[in-house]
């Protein structure tokens, strides 16, 4: 089953993070992600102007309401920056990654 179709899971502090060997298959089925340190997913979107940055960000915050799963977002004007992470692990988890795919959907409008 490919990300965008599952669901975030409930998350449990007593999952260990992911390590690189682990998510390395999962960012292969994402766009233009990149991961930090080892630790958190970052996605950068670029815009002719604010309202656009604001648009999407707004689909994601009722995406992540839905998911219980919420993103760090920077909105400014012409961008919209993105960090995931599980903060209960302080780490990368497959729901990061789900959620992910579910955000590289709705920029294509497939949402």
């Amino acid at each position: 089953m490919k990300l965008a179709e599952k669901t975030c899971a409930a998350c449990r502090g007593d999952v260990p993070p992911l390590k690189r060997q682990e998510f390395e298959s999962l960012l292969s089925e994402l766009q233009d992600w990149r991961v930090e340190n080892d630790r958190r997913l970052v996605k950068r979107f670029l815009f002719d102007n604010f309202k656009q940055a604001m648009e999407l960000a707004i689909k994601i915050g009722e995406l992540a309401e839905e998911q219980r799963h919420h993103p760090d977002l920077l909105v400014r004007w012409g961008e919209l920056k993105i960090e995931l992470w599980t903060h209960k692990v302080d780490g990368l988890t497959e729901n990061d990654f789900v959620l992910a795919a579910k955000i590289d959907q709705i920029a294509q409008g497939r949402n």
